[in-house]
């Protein structure tokens, strides 16, 4: 709750600061990068990009990562179903992932956000089907009364994890839940795609509070019945760490509605990365027909650039393949959520609009600002260290291209 609340406010301020000056009237700033420039100057440019391509790169990673998890969970849930519980049903994910990038590769293939309307809202609709299922079992499971052993602070010292492994374990989950309200890196990008009237920051303040006040709700379901069901033992993804086996065939649309929700996201926190390389290009080389050249394809319907095809293709292909290298779910979730939260969904939305209210030094409201943006760096610097120490702990037993799940 504490996230959501912070993600909504934050998101408002960075939603004000679309426009520089006037709110309603005043010129736009297309990405979040612009934004930073018109309010804090090119020097803090740098830093935002680093984080937010970072970010964005690494959230494309991350999904590639639960994709494959997911997809491979569909072959373990009928091999469950078939052969017994107990049964050896383990796949490597390295094929999943593979195919899962040469669908991206496809998609990716789509100019620009405009293009992803009917994607998104796909996407969206399968967000809350698996969203729906899982509270569904977990309800399902805790009114039958096969639940697992509960407590007030969850796993216990001694029983479950030492001390050192709760309070890592607990950092860790404080990214993973960073990471689920990350969506600030490309708030901005997203409104140039509003129309107004009304004014922009409007429709995308109610569409904050829309998108946040729904994930939180399911959130908070699925996070609290899962652990009804399961208690300590509940596992990282109720639907793919198989605390549940039947209906198998439930389970196999719910992660079948995952990976078809992640091909959509990968999408749109990708967009941001190949317009920023294609502009640049654009820029650098108007006159070249590799770069600026649209080729018509089916009778003029849609347009291939060679550019286009060659950039998109590489980055979903590097991207694919440092998520073989990488495949720590719930670390590398961690580790992205706590390094982009403070600075893409707090500091900089604080401080441009500290900028464009003019709000005085000192002041009861610029000191109120500057403590939540300190305390929100305390905990994404403290997250950032935990997740780092669980990817040296998963890298211990790493043994390249053959991890499974």
């Amino acid at each position: 709750m504490i996230f959501a609340f912070i993600t909504y406010y934050t998101s408002s301020l960075l939603a004000d600061c679309y426009r520089s000056g006037d709110q309603a009237t005043g010129k736009r700033n297309y990405t979040y990068m612009d934004a930073v420039a018109a309010y804090l100057g090119r020097w803090q440019v740098w830093s935002c990009g680093i984080f937010q391509y970072v970010n964005l790169v690494g959230t494309a990673v991350g999904y590639t990562i639960t994709a494959s998890i997911s997809a491979a969970a569909v072959h373990k849930a009928n091999c469950f179903h078939k052969k017994g519980h107990a049964a050896d049903c383990s796949q490597y994910d390295t094929m999943y992932m593979i195919v899962f990038g040469i669908v991206q590769i496809f998609f990716s293939q789509l100019p620009n956000f405009s293009d992803l309307s009917w994607l998104s809202i796909l996407a969206a609709i399968m967000s809350f089907s698996y969203s729906s299922i899982a509270v569904g079992l977990s309800l399902a499971r805790t009114i039958s009364g096969r639940t697992g052993k509960t407590t007030l602070t969850g796993t216990e010292v001694g029983v479950d994890v030492d001390s050192a492994q709760k309070i890592w374990m607990a950092l860790q989950a404080l990214g993973n839940i960073a990471f689920a309200y990350s969506y600030s890196m490309i708030l901005i990008e997203i409104q140039d795609t509003v129309k107004s009237p009304p004014a922009e920051n409007k429709t995308m303040k109610k569409a904050t509070l829309l998108g946040v006040s729904t994930t939180t709700a399911f959130y908070m379901l699925a996070g609290c019945l899962g652990y009804a069901a399961f208690g300590n033992a509940a596992p990282g993804n109720i639907l793919t760490g198989f605390g549940f086996y039947e209906p198998y065939w439930l389970i196999d649309f719910a992660n079948v509605c995952i990976v078809v929700h992640l091909v959509g996201a990968y999408q749109v926190f990708s967009q941001p990365i190949f317009a920023a390389v294609e502009t640049a290009a654009a820029t650098h080389w108007p006159n070249s027909k590799f770069v600026t050249r649209e080729h018509p394809l089916v009778a003029g319907r849609f347009n291939i650039n060679m550019l286009r095809v060659t950039w998109r293709t590489v980055f979903v292909v590097v991207s694919t393949v440092l998520a073989i290298v990488m495949p720590f779910f719930n670390d590398i979730l961690g580790f992205l959520g706590a390094i982009g939260f403070w600075p893409l969904t707090v500091y900089y939305p604080v401080e441009m609009y500290i900028r464009q209210q003019r709000i005085q030094k000192y002041t009861t409201r610029w000191l109120a600002l500057q403590t939540l943006s300190f305390l929100c760096f305390l905990v994404s610097l403290a997250s950032a260290v935990a997740s780092i120490e669980g990817v040296t702990e998963s890298l211990k037993h790493y043994v390249p291209f053959k991890t499974k799940s």
